[in-house]
């Protein structure tokens, strides 16, 4: 189920900018009119046309309020109200799926991410690149309940997508518009951004960026997240590798159930006397049998939810073709 929001009144829209920068915000009411501030300023001397699109995710302690007020000034200024948390990977979606510029910047709401690193990352962009990550090489956070866990993940991230960057889970990340556009994001996949879009063929680099200790609020990460983080690199995993023919995956996993059942079954119907001679159905191992049989309804069952998955992935993009070609073919 997506995210339901609000809507929140705007001064009247800028046109379709170059850059948009997507903040997922929740309970910031201290930091959000500092961000504001820095952000126009920093957006301005870079002189590109651009938008700034903040996702209040069910703040309960006012922000809303003083991003209302931002709003009702600032022209460039977009708000996403959520009626309730969803968290930051939902936020994150929702202000990708509205940001309008061809570029598009997130970053994280606490200031402790700089605004003026973003030109930075921008230009890098118009290299080649298509994802540009930011590196907090000298992040100011506390050692055992967010350096630590990060550096964790980070290498587990890294090793299992493929993803060579030192830091997966900055927030700060520049992206051409077609990458996130590209990408359904759930559970806690914003830290996955740079993999998944390794997985789509997107060229990955990394800048190091500035990291300030934050001023005020409280964070919103613990230790509890690191589990999440696991059970979702499992799936991304997946995805990356086996996402267009999923039929490879399942028969992976269906393979060693294949070769068990047959194995199961010999030693069920297979005899061997002391004097060396073997005997075919003479008696039988009616555990081993009931074994062979789990273990090949077992793998059938694997298999076809592997063919099944094919064809959805088949199916889909079938439907997808028919109505890229239906919708070119009415606009003509």
């Amino acid at each position: 189920m997506s995210p339901s929001a609000e809507p929140a009144p705007t001064a009247a829209a800028v046109p379709s900018p170059s850059l948009s920068v997507v903040v997922p915000i929740y309970n910031e009411r201290e930091n959000v009119g500092p961000l504001h501030e820095s952000l126009t300023h920093a957006l301005q001397s870079f002189g590109r046309s651009y938008e700034i699109v903040f996702v209040d995710d069910g703040s309960k302690d006012g922000t809303r309020d003083v991003m209302r007020e931002l709003a009702a000034t600032d022209p460039h200024l977009r708000l996403i109200l959520f009626r309730r948390n969803y968290g930051q990977t939902a936020a994150m979606a929702a202000g990708f799926r509205t940001a309008r510029g061809r570029t598009i910047v997130s970053m994280d709401g606490d200031l402790q991410n700089d605004p003026a690193d973003i030109g930075r990352l921008v230009e890098k962009l118009d290299e080649g690149f298509d994802v540009v990550c930011g590196w907090r090489r000298w992040r100011q956070d506390r050692a055992v309940t967010r350096l630590l866990p990060s550096r964790i993940a980070n290498f587990l991230i890294s090793r299992v997508t493929g993803a060579r960057i030192h830091d997966t889970g900055c927030s700060l990340k520049a992206y051409r518009s077609w990458v996130v556009r590209s990408l359904h994001l759930y559970s806690d996949m914003h830290r996955f951004l740079a993999a998944l879009g390794v997985g789509i063929g997107a060229r990955i680099t990394e800048l190091p960026v500035r990291h300030h200790a934050r001023r005020a609020g409280k964070s919103k990460y613990g230790l509890g997240r690191v589990f999440r983080v696991l059970a979702d690199l499992v799936g991304i995993k997946m995805l990356i590798q086996f996402a267009a023919h999923p039929i490879r995956w399942f028969s992976l996993l269906a393979l060693p159930l294949f070769v068990l059942a047959p194995a199961m079954f010999a030693l069920g119907f297979v005899k061997v006397h002391r004097d060396g001679r073997w005997t075919w159905f003479e008696d039988y191992d009616m555990a081993a049998v009931a074994a062979g049989s789990v273990a090949w309804l077992v793998a059938m069952n694997v298999f076809l939810l592997g063919f099944l998955a094919e064809l959805q992935v088949k199916v889909s993009k079938f439907f997808r073709h028919r109505i890229s070609i239906t919708a070119r073919e009415a606009s003509r």
